[in-house]
C-alpha cells in the first residue's frame, strides 16, 4: 500500500508543477519588475479549467501527503 501511495503523489506532483507552469504569467511578482500588472480580467474557458485543476490536484497532494505519513 505504501508504494501505490509514493507513486499516486509522485504522480500528482508532476502533474501539479506541468499545470502550474501552464498557468498565465504577468501576475504576482511580475508587475514590480515592469511586467503586466495593471490589467485585471477574469479567468475564462481553458485557464480557468487548469486552474481549478491545479487546486484540485494541490489538495490531492495534501492528501496523500498524509495518507502516506499515517501509513
Amino acid at each position: 500500500m505504501t508504494k501505490y501511495l509514493e507513486i499516486a503523489q509522485i504522480a500528482v506532483s508532476v502533474l501539479l508543477v506541468a499545470l502550474i507552469l501552464l498557468q498565465a504569467r504577468g501576475a504576482g511578482l511580475g508587475s514590480t519588475f515592469g511586467g503586466e500588472g495593471n490589467i485585471y480580467f477574469t479567468k475564462r474557458g481553458a485557464e480557468k479549467i487548469i486552474f481549478i485543476f491545479t487546486i484540485i490536484l494541490a489538495a490531492a497532494f495534501i492528501i496523500l501527503a498524509f495518507l502516506n505519513l499515517i501509513v
